[in-house]
């Protein structure tokens, strides 16, 4: 009486095995096809580190005034001192924590305002669709940067403004990605069978649609996360993002043009930690897309 039922779940347990087989060799095989995605995971969770970690990192305070002006790199001061006095490597540590902050804000902001305009003109449609995707055309036909400036212009200049900013002029973006991938899911047929078994718009939207858009999603995030870093720093060399004396990439930027040729550290260590952030975020974009995208996954 044994034999036949080991005989019968053996086949069962032995398939499940092998789906389990199956299933690790791709991921793996994923991450270790992607070099340019780990680099970009290994630089971004270094920036997160030491934005975190600042106060314990930084051998000064960003705001201290205790050594010598426009001091090239020594074993005290491993990047120099700027115009003030303040030591340059504490305050790239602490502007980290800055570039992600308003980064991160200024995303969420983009996210949340593309998100819902996107989901409603992708699901209902007609006269939604026509009227949002207008207003999202005549966002795109201002250059960026300019209409960040602009709106950072009329809020005045500061941190919170700079992300409401960025926060604005990226949204037309969000709201087109998703859109599209509503238009995609829309079709399905089993959001067919949800309106069949009476699930309300609400309910269609958050458990169905949601879900399945969420990939591109991430993939969007990290892209115009680092575009978000660009622009708070060309904000900030402006005068219209981070006010001194708070430590900002740009702003260091826009105090070391004076004195460049005295100390070129002062603007070669702000330009080489927003140029390996943004380009760790690209990276982190790029294996994201091969890892989650099913077509390259296939391939």
């Amino acid at each position: 009486m044994t034999a036949p039922a080991f005989e019968q779940t053996a086949p069962v347990t032995t398939a499940l095995a092998d789906r389990q087989r199956v299933k690790r060799p791709w991921y793996r095989g994923a991450l270790l096809r992607n070099p340019i995605g780990l680099t970009g995971v290994v630089i971004v969770s270094l920036t997160i580190l030491i934005a975190i970690f600042a106060p314990l990192l930084a051998p000064y305070s960003p705001s201290a005034q205790k050594a010598k002006r426009l001091l090239g790199p020594s074993r005290d001061h491993l990047l120099g001192t700027d115009e003030l006095g303040r030591d340059t490597f504490s305050r790239i540590l602490f502007g980290a924590r800055v570039s992600l902050e308003v980064g991160i804000i200024a995303v969420a902001v983009s996210l949340a305002i593309g998100g819902v305009l996107g989901i409603l003109a992708g699901f209902y449609g007609g006269r939604i669709d026509a009227l949002i995707m207008r207003l999202v055309d005549i966002l795109f036909a201002f250059p960026g940067l300019i209409l960040a400036i602009v709106i950072s212009g009329l809020l005045g200049p500061s941190g919170r403004n700079a992300m409401l900013a960025i926060g604005v002029v990226y949204a037309p973006a969000f709201a087109r990605v998703i859109r599209g991938s509503v238009l995609g899911v829309k079709s399905e047929l089993y959001l067919e069978a949800g309106r069949v078994a009476g699930a309300s718009n609400g309910r269609l939207i958050a458990r169905h649609i949601f879900p399945n858009i969420v990939a591109p999603l991430i993939v969007l995030i990290t892209v115009y996360l680092s575009s978000a870093i660009l622009a708070e720093a060309g904000l900030s060399f402006l005068g219209l993002g981070t006010q001194p004396p708070e430590p900002s990439w740009g702003g260091m930027l826009n105090a070391a043009r004076t004195y460049m040729e005295i100390n070129a550290w002062m603007a070669i260590a702000p330009g080489l930690a927003i140029a390996l952030v943004v380009l760790g975020l690209n990276f982190l974009g790029d294996g994201l897309r091969d890892v989650l995208d099913p077509r390259l996954r296939e391939r």
